[in-house]
């Protein structure tokens, strides 16, 4: 049997039904995402990106690449030419007849890799310093510069000998000479390696100058090429200002990427106390400062 509701009734038994059914929940707003954590306690450190762009950016390696490989590709036409010589006329002291052919390298960030030592400096919020920098070396960990292995073994397997010459301290020689034949690069005895306490006789040597170490070189050897990151490598520079730096090289800049194959090293040189007047004494902050205001904003 069925029942029938009033017209009244069956309006409250609607509105019943709707009071006893639960509200939807509010739709819930996403959480605010977690604030990204700042690292803290690591100083700002002008040589940042210098030591970034050496380790990380494909253009440093390519730089590399392409400056020896063009160098190998003339490296037989140099030797082909007794007449060829990539020697400073203050450091040709013998003439060319009868000298065996060599090319001569400079070792750290020409042929070795020592950016990691400069991303220790960084990350400590330090500076060089000879102690830490010497147990680097004798770690003998450096890699070897893009197309470096390569060159250097290519004009060895030619009869040409490779000479290196680096401002190491004397300390370092056997560490040095380790390393560089762990990765590669031809070590033909201890004469192939000329460090800092390498004597000429009769040659008095002006500070870190390589002048009297490539002097020793003339006495055997005509220089086909010479390789470097700094203009030192290359010519003794008296006269560490910006002005001096270029005037000495001035009368060679036909020489560049023929004879001598100059490297970048944006991480340390002798470009850098230029710009305060080589006074490493000066605190750092006002170093800085000296090297802010040579910059160029024209």
């Amino acid at each position: 049997m069925s029942v029938r509701l009033s017209p009244a009734l069956a309006v409250f038994a609607l509105l019943a039904g709707c009071a006893s059914v639960p509200p939807h929940p509010a739709a819930t707003a996403p959480a605010p995402p977690a604030a990204t954590a700042v690292v803290t306690g690591v100083a700002a450190d002008d040589n940042l990106n210098a030591v970034a762009w050496t380790q990380t950016a494909i253009e440093h390696d390519l730089i590399y690449l392409q400056t020896y490989r063009d160098a190998e590709s003339r490296l037989l036409a140099a030797l082909h030419d007794p007449q060829w010589d990539a020697l400073d006329k203050a450091d040709r002291t013998t003439p060319l007849k009868g000298l065996k052919p060599a090319v001569v390298l400079d070792i750290d960030e020409t042929v070795l890799d020592n950016s990691p030592y400069q991303a220790r400096v960084v990350k400590s919020g330090g500076e060089f310093n000879e102690a830490d920098w010497a147990a680097w070396c004798k770690e003998q960990q450096a890699r070897a510069m893009p197309g470096a292995v390569e060159f250097t073994q290519f004009a060895a397997k030619h009869g040409i000998a490779v000479i290196y010459l680096s401002n190491r301290a004397k300390d370092l020689d056997q560490a040095t000479i380790a390393n560089l034949r762990k990765v590669g690069l031809p070590v033909n005895g201890p004469e192939a390696f000329l460090g800092l306490g390498t004597v000429l006789e009769g040659c008095e040597q002006a500070g870190t100058e390589k002048g009297c170490r490539r002097q020793l070189v003339a006495r055997q050897y005509r220089v086909l090429m010479q390789f470097g990151d700094q203009i030192g490598d290359f010519v003794d520079v008296l006269d560490n200002s910006d002005a001096g730096r270029r005037k000495v090289m001035a009368d060679y800049l036909p020489w560049i990427g023929t004879r001598w194959f100059v490297l970048p090293n944006p991480t340390y040189g002798s470009w850098e106390p230029a710009l305060f007047n080589n006074d490493w004494s000066a605190p750092r902050e006002q170093r800085r400062q000296q090297k802010i205001d040579a910059l160029r904003y024209q």
